[in-house]
């Protein structure tokens, strides 16, 4: 996107001392600067076209504290603000974002490299800041994870929240460290090989704190979502509201040299113009990023099963890189819990993930009895390596009215179980932040919001949303403090001999992955799948670079044959989930299987799964 003429949104701070302001506010006759500390004065802003308005102020410096003065009327934060040190009514800092890197050979991953590892900041470590998740980072990098996932950090009202209300875009929130907290972060995973993905919401803004309406027309009328206003993307002056939203992407690239950005909901995002902000945004990025000489990822979360979102541009699509998967999550979790209410309604046969594991969705045109109309369209045709794929993150287990994650749902069998589907599938995996462990603590919804009233529209939403599953019981309250101290993660769980004994078995999966060329999928490669639903059971074959390998989960009680997709040769048993090592209570799988062109059969132990490497001597 050409960003247009003029500085960048914001307050921007000058090499030569001083400072730039732009702000976009049509809907104002007239913009001050109004500083507030750390002495108070005013400075006449001068129109610069198209609702914009520019001030470039010599005396001022980083830390100085200011508002937009609009038509001698309110006093507003800065829409563009990078600091919001008193809370999202109280005035915008002026902010350096120059920082000391020290990643300069730093390219980022190809994409088939990512195993994320997704964080809320608040929750992670008992000080809930950057630098605590910075002191955690290397035991990540041993368990092998490529990359660490960011809920979102963009300045929310109070202290604890997801970050799904944010309303400063570009303010990095001051809690956890502000701007240059992010930084030392970022800079930190990349000496470290790993990646950081950021997530970023640009279908809404929070209520609390939301003053861009008295700049612009940010937002419509003519199309809702469920957290209220749309924003503005196809209507009149929409050009200005994309700028602000592509601007601040491509901020997190170039000033905090984030690797991938994650787009929050973006079935929220209606926009019937001609070339989608989506594809947009994803062209802006990635032109920013070949700028730049690296590779950024942009990935899209959508309940839609729409392929068009990562299909090329030049096949129609939008060219945003990968895409979260929730039906093989739904598909996964029915057949571990037996859950049907809710959205969980059209799952639970193994058919359904073997859907997935063929054509990306489980539902790409089929009828959706919860949604009661067809779900999906093809994406068969469109490497999986494209899609997201997790067995738990914030969303399906903190949208449970009691936030319990699958440690307090499965047995230590469906833990693995679970852990082979998403690690050893041929899709990009997600782990959701303490799992690798078995963390017991829930992840459950909490704010800090300061208006009673908005407080009590989130109690009695939540309730509503419980209404369609068959949960029992209060939720707990979002606004209590104790719901957000509960949420934290119990390192000290890690410790303990089941604890310490899943980790290890997570991080030898991973080893797999990365190790067995087949697992890891980096160029073209075939998968064959065969689903057997009288044994509850679906085995791959999958080939990429010269490797072979044959992996097989089996969701059943008791002890069944699972017939393998073998093809000819010599099979050796490269790793078994049963097996006494993992705390199993034994396999009945040969350690060798010789294949002669007919499907073989092998004995699958209840809820495991097993994974045969073809042998080079065949």
């Amino acid at each position: 996107m050409n960003l247009g003429s003029g500085p960048k949104l914001g307050c921007t701070t000058l090499a030569s001392g001083g400072a730039e302001f732009f702000v976009w506010a049509p809907r104002a006759a007239k913009v001050e600067l109004r500083v507030v500390e750390p002495s108070e004065r005013r400075i006449a802003m001068r129109h610069a076209g198209r609702g914009y308005y520019h001030a470039l102020v010599n005396e001022i410096s980083p830390g100085d504290l200011y508002f937009y003065r609009l038509d001698d009327r309110v006093d507003r934060p800065d829409p563009a603000s990078r600091l919001q040190p008193r809370g999202v009514h109280g005035p915008s800092a002026v902010t350096d974002l120059s920082f000391d890197w020290n990643d300069s050979g730093w390219k980022g991953p190809a994409l088939e490299d990512y195993l994320f590892y997704e964080i809320h900041v608040g929750t992670f470590t008992q000080e809930g800041t950057f630098d605590g998740v910075a002191r955690k980072l290397d035991d990540l990098a041993e368990l092998g994870v490529t990359a660490i996932e960011l809920m979102p950090v963009a300045q929310f009202p109070g202290a604890r929240n997801w970050g799904y209300d944010g309303v400063y875009p570009f303010a990095v929130h001051a809690s956890y460290g502000g701007p240059e907290g992010l930084q030392r972060l970022v800079d930190a995973c990349h000496r470290r090989g790993l990646a950081v993905a950021l997530d970023v919401v640009y279908n809404h803004l929070g209520p609390e704190g939301n003053y861009l309406s008295e700049f612009g027309p940010y937002f419509t009328d003519r199309y809702r979502t469920p957290w209220g206003e749309a924003v503005n993307f196809d209507g009149a002056e929409s050009d200005e509201v994309r700028r602000y939203f592509i601007e601040n992407a491509l901020d997190w690239i170039t000033d905090f040299h984030v690797d991938a950005l994650r787009l929050d909901s973006v079935h929220a995002i209606v926009d019937n113009s001609a070339t989608p902000f989506l594809e947009e945004l994803c062209a802006s990025v990635h032109e920013r990023a070949r700028a730049l000489g690296r590779r950024v990822q942009v990935i899209a979360e959508s309940d839609r099963n729409d392929a068009r979102l990562v299909r090329e541009r030049e096949r129609g699509g939008w060219g945003l890189d990968a895409v979260w998967n929730d039906d093989l999550h739904h598909a996964l979790h029915t057949l571990l819990t037996g859950e049907r209410a809710g959205y969980y309604a059209d799952f639970g046969a193994i058919l359904d993930l073997g859907r997935a594991f063929t054509d990306r969705f489980a539902y790409s045109g089929q009828y959706s009895a919860f949604r009661r109309r067809r779900q999906g369209n093809f994406a068969g045709d469109i490497p999986a390596r494209r899609f997201v794929v997790f067995s738990q993150n914030h969303d399906q287990t903190g949208n449970r009215m009691q936030g319990e994650r699958l440690s307090a749902l499965g047995s230590f069998e469906e833990l693995k179980l679970a852990a082979g589907v998403i690690l050893l599938g041929p899709f990009l995996p997600l782990l959701f932040m303490g799992e690798e462990y078995g963390e017991r603590a829930p992840f459950l919804y909490f704010v800090s919001h300061g208006d009673p009233d908005l407080v009590e529209a989130v109690r009695r939403g939540r309730k509503q949303e419980f209404a369609a599953f068959d949960w029992r019981g209060e939720p707990p309250d979002p606004q209590d403090e104790g719901t957000f101290l509960r949420s934290k993660l119990g390192w000290e769980l890690a410790s303990s001999p089941s604890n310490r004994a899943l980790r290890e078995f997570y991080r030898e999966t991973i080893r797999l992955r990365r190790q067995t060329l087949a697992i890891a999928g980096k160029h073209s490669e075939t998968v064959q799948v065969s689903v057997q639903p009288e044994g509850k059971a679906v085995a791959i074959r999958r080939k990429s670079d010269g490797s072979e390998v044959l992996v097989a989960f089996h969701f059943g009680e008791h002890e069944t044959a699972v017939e393998l997709p073998a093809g000819e040769g010599c099979w050796e048993k490269a790793f078994d989930s049963a097996e006494p090592r993992w705390q199993g209570r034994g396999s009945a799988a040969p350690a060798r299987i010789e294949a002669s062109g007919e499907p073989t059969i092998v004995t699958a132990s209840e809820r495991s799964f097993f994974v045969y490497v073809r042998s080079e001597a065949s």
